[in-house]
Parts: C-alpha cells; sequence; structure tokens
C-alpha cells in the first residue's frame, strides 16, 4: 500500500491538517488516498434508505476520487449506483457466507474473510447495536472501520441525508451536498411523459384510488400528456385498475415490477413525476424530476426527498381529504408550458 509520498505536494499539508483535526493518523487518511487504495461502503435497507445515502457515497467519490469505491447492499438497488457512476462495483448483501458475521465469534467463510480484507476503509450502516458484525469484520480486516447510523433518530428532527453523511466527517469530509443526485443520460426528454406511483411500501402513505382515478381522468381530458403508471408487485392489481380502457386511452401505460435501473432510465425520460412518501418517489427527486409528493403522516424535516424541484402537498386532516383540483393544480404549475 503506498504511503505519504503517493500524495503530491499540493495536497498533503490539507490532507495532515484534516486528519488532525478529526483525530486520527495521516498514515491511514493517505492509504485510502492512494491510487490503490480501496473503500467498501454496506449499506441494507430499501430503496429510499439506499437513496438517501447517495450524498455519504457521492461524497466520498469526491474526497477519494482515485480510490476503488465499492457498496455492498441489496444488488437490485445498489445497482443504481453502478449505473449512475458513482462506485466501481457492487456486490450483494445476500451472500449466504455472510450470516457467520452476525453471529459472535461466528464461522468467517474463508472467500468473505480475503473479500474484506482488501479493504482499507468501510463505512456500514447496518444494524449493529452489539458491534458483532464490525468485531468480526476487524478480524480480517486491518482498514478503518467507521460505522454510521442505520436509520435517523427521528425526535433530532435532522434530515437523513445529513445524518448519514455525518460520520464521514471522521474523514474530513464536511459540508459536502446532502441532495442525493443520480444521472444515468444527458439526453432531454422528448416523449411529453408523465410519471407517476400511486402506491408506496405503507397503505396509511396512499392517496385513495378513486382519487388518484379521477386525477388520471383530469390529466387525459385536459393535457396532452402521455401518462406512465409505475409501481411494483405488490400494486400490480391498483396499476391494472387506474389503467382500465374505461378510465384512461392507451396514452396511459404501465411499469410494473421492472429493475430498478431500467426504471430510473424510464422515469428520467419523463418530464415530472407524482407519488407518494416511498422509495421510487426519492428515485424521482434525485433523477432530478419535477417531483410531486402527496405527503401522509411521515416526519417530513427528517424524510422528505431533497432537491429544488420537489414540492410537498399535504392536508392537516390527513391524506384522504387531500382534494383532486389541489393536485392537479400544483401538477399544472409544474409541467413545463
Amino acid at each position: 500500500m503506498a504511503g505519504p509520498e503517493a500524495l503530491t505536494a499540493r495536497n498533503a499539508p490539507w490532507l495532515e491538517t484534516a486528519a488532525l483535526r478529526v483525530g486520527f493518523g495521516f498514515s491511514s487518511l493517505c492509504s485510502v488516498n492512494a491510487t490503490k487504495g480501496k473503500i467498501l461502503v454496506i449499506r441494507g435497507g430499501a430503496i429510499g434508505d439506499f437513496i438517501l445515502t447517495l450524498p455519504a457515497i457521492a461524497a466520498l467519490r469526491r474526497q477519494f476520487p482515485e480510490a476503488h469505491l465499492e457498496v455492498l447492499g441489496y444488488q437490485p438497488i445498489t445497482q443504481l449506483a453502478l449505473a449512475g457512476g458513482l462506485v466501481d462495483r457492487v456486490q450483494p448483501i445476500e451472500a449466504r457466507g455472510l450470516a457467520g458475521f452476525f453471529a459472535r465469534d461466528g464461522e468467517l467463510a474463508p472467500d468473505l474473510v480475503d473479500y474484506f480484507s482488501e479493504f482499507d476503509l468501510i463505512v456500514s450502516y447496518l444494524y449493529d447495536p452489539d458491534e458483532i458484525f464490525r468485531s468480526n469484520v476487524s478480524r480480517c480486516c486491518h482498514g478503518r472501520f467507521i460505522v454510521g447510523p442505520h436509520r435517523p433518530d427521528e425526535k433530532e428532527k435532522i434530515h437523513a441525508t445529513k445524518v448519514y453523511l455525518k460520520p464521514l466527517e471522521r474523514l474530513a469530509v464536511f459540508e459536502a451536498d446532502a441532495v442525493p443526485r443520480l444521472s444515468l443520460n444527458s439526453q432531454p426528454s422528448t416523449l411529453n411523459q408523465l410519471a407517476l406511483h400511486p402506491g408506496s411500501g405503507s397503505e396509511r402513505k396512499n392517496w385513495p384510488e378513486e382519487k388518484w382515478a379521477e386525477l388520471l381522468r383530469r390529466l387525459v381530458n385536459s393535457t396532452d400528456l402521455n401518462l406512465l403508471l409505475v409501481g411494483g408487485e405488490a400494486e400490480g392489481e391498483r396499476l391494472r385498475r387506474l389503467a382500465t380502457p374505461a378510465l384512461a386511452p392507451p396514452r396511459v401505460s404501465v411499469a410494473q415490477s421492472l429493475p430498478l435501473d431500467d426504471l430510473a432510465a424510464r422515469l428520467q425520460s419523463c418530464v415530472a413525476f407524482v407519488g407518494h412518501d416511498s422509495g421510487i418517489t426519492h428515485l424521482a427527486s434525485a433523477l432530478g424530476l419535477p417531483t410531486l409528493v402527496l405527503w401522509a403522516d411521515t416526519i417530513e424535516e427528517v424524510w422528505r426527498p431533497q432537491g429544488h424541484g420537489v414540492v410537498i402537498l399535504k392536508e392537516s386532516s390527513g391524506l384522504e381529504a387531500l382534494s383532486v383540483e389541489r393536485v392537479a393544480n400544483e401538477l399544472t404549475k409544474m409541467l413545463p408550458v
């Protein structure tokens, strides 16, 4: 592993000062900054959890541009970071051999021992209250191990992206961009298509289906937009009901259970997005789409999608009281002329 001499004279003084300021040695920072340094980010959780961790991943990329950056997580989700050019490689966290790392003094799979031993820095956002995973990883990896929270403490009312960035201050990462950003292509949209996600991970977060149906009818009758209904397997029946010929003509299409990187590409070609508090909504805002969020009762200060194009609509008496007219009017303001 290259030492301090691998750094340029211009960078070295700043890095040394930063290392002292955050309380760890200059040589440990240099080992990551060196050309062959390797960083691993470990992230479980659902789509939204991963999207909200993207600023931390992007900050590591900016701080250590020459390092190999890898993510260990749920591969259908982490594939987004690979498709967006934020990381060099993704690996599945579902590997059977990882079970031993969650048992105290567990038997560690030799291939995973070799795998973890390669990294100079590991940042883990796994739920590990007894530090069993960390302890087992330390048996095979002598690199630096930084623990991040698996989710924010909602009582503190600090946005999740800032919570996930906070541990990186130990690497002299300060004032990083806290907005998740994901770009898959730079081609402007020519489809005149609006994406709508009428579901979420919880029924209590959902606007009533009959109001979605009325909104669709209104959009079909008053605009020339094509409509793309998106969702997962659990929302299949709702999507089919909303896309029936009785409700809408062939201008309405359905994208159900697509691989996330394919869905992201479809979304990025749309002019705007409407959805609930969901992982797909976080994905749409990270892609830079004007995003209208029909918000229920989740703590907005902690979980709202970030970005200048995000508009939150809610009612004090509950999401079911939010009118179709108000949603349609707000959407009109967001759409390109």
